[in-house]
């Protein structure tokens, strides 16, 4: 099984914190859909035939296009592809896209299997969405959520940050409450990181803003675990929590290892072989495929870096790292470097290694201990 990414590269205005491609200007969507249905037919035996279990399409903004383009673009899928077994469609949103008329017109996709919505509320809080510069406002956050539900979607999940330095650990937890009241089965939450080149870095190296606190991030994080937990979500990926039966397919296809393909201008595509990425240029993108070929840039991988991206992705996951599925000289540094971290980071039954509350703190570090 294999999963799709559509990476739909338009949105109304720049997040601080973002460092996905995107545009502001819509000047070329027309262009870049008939590039998209294009690519889908240059790509479609990238996967080598094996049966498309997701569909997701992210951004950017998804939200942004046309419910006639993106009913365009599903039919071309389903054209190129045999969509028999498809078991998630998913489409992010942002709140200030979701009026009462656009959830009715994405409504007539489900014929199409679209089955789910990643709704983009980052908080309930109109001085943190001020701060990320966000589009939305809170007011509209709750109502997007609602709209979706009334029109008789029930997989559902939202985003939330933490670590915003405009929320008080008191006010993260007034913000989950909210998220809580709205009973969706699905909630990711991701702490505010600062990354480079990015317009909250250059805010903040200006002083017009301030910067993330670690250790109040870190005590945010420690708080949704527990709030999740109480409220019979489970945490089955660092950030993703659920009600029981509503994973995140496509996602923890991701994790698992599984093939995907992605469409698009920066998209990432995925074959168990190598990794590959298109170029992150709207123009670019669209000039190559126009022409019948592909612009992206590949790495293959070697046996070493095969494995480490499994001990990086699994540890994130309550499945853990099953060392007995690594090749035995893999496995007896990995059992060494694993003598090397604090015990109560971890558990290890049954040759495989798990993660903590406290161990997922430090999660990336303990991956990279172990790393080949």
């Amino acid at each position: 099984m294999a999963g799709i990414y559509i990476h739909i590269p338009f949105c109304r205005q720049a997040c601080h914190y973002c460092n996905f491609y995107f545009s502001v200007s819509k000047g070329n969507k027309s262009r870049f859909i008939q590039s998209l249905l294009k690519e889908i037919e240059l790509t479609k035996d990238y996967l080598e035939g094996d049966p498309i279990e997701t569909i997701y399409m992210g951004g950017g903004t998804p939200s942004q296009l046309e419910t006639d383009e993106l009913k365009i673009i599903f039919e071309k899928l389903h054209k190129v592809y045999d969509l028999g077994r498809l078991l998630e469609m998913t489409i992010e949103a942002n709140p200030d896209d979701l009026a009462t008329e656009k959830v009715a017109e994405l409504s007539s996709l489900r014929g199409l299997g679209l089955n789910r919505f990643s709704i983009g509320i980052q908080s309930f809080r109109n001085e943190d969405l001020k701060y990320m510069n966000r589009a939305h406002h809170a007011e509209e956050a709750v109502l997007s959520v609602k709209k979706v539900q009334d029109a008789g979607f029930e997989n559902i999940t939202i985003d939330l940050i933490y670590g915003t330095p405009t929320m008080n650990n008191e006010q993260w937890y007034e913000n989950l409450s909210k998220a809580f009241a709205l009973k969706v089965p699905h909630i990711s939450c991701y702490g505010l990181t600062v990354e480079a080149k990015t317009t909250l870095e250059k805010r903040i190296k200006k002083g017009a803003c301030l910067g993330v606190d670690e250790n109040q991030s870190a005590t945010q994080f420690s708080m949704l675990m527990n709030e999740m937990k109480a409220n019979g979500y489970e945490q089955y990926e660092i950030s993703n929590f659920s009600k029981p039966g509503c994973h995140a397919i496509h996602n923890t296809n991701y994790w698992l290892g599984k093939k995907y393909l992605g469409l698009g201008p920066s998209a990432h595509s995925f074959n168990k072989a190598a990794r590959r990425w298109n170029v992150s240029n709207i123009i670019g993108y669209a000039e190559c495929v126009e022409k019948g070929h592909l612009s992206f840039e590949e790495e293959i991988l070697s046996a070493s870096q095969k494995i480490n991206e499994k001990i990086m992705t699994s540890l994130r996951t309550k499945w853990g790292l099953n060392v007995a599925e690594c090749d035995p000289k893999s496995a007896e540094q990995i059992l060494t470097a694993l003598h090397q971290i604090e015990p109560s980071n971890f558990t290890f039954e049954n040759e495989t290694v798990k993660l903590t509350d406290k161990g997922k703190l430090f999660a990336d570090a303990i991956a990279a201990r172990l790393f080949i």
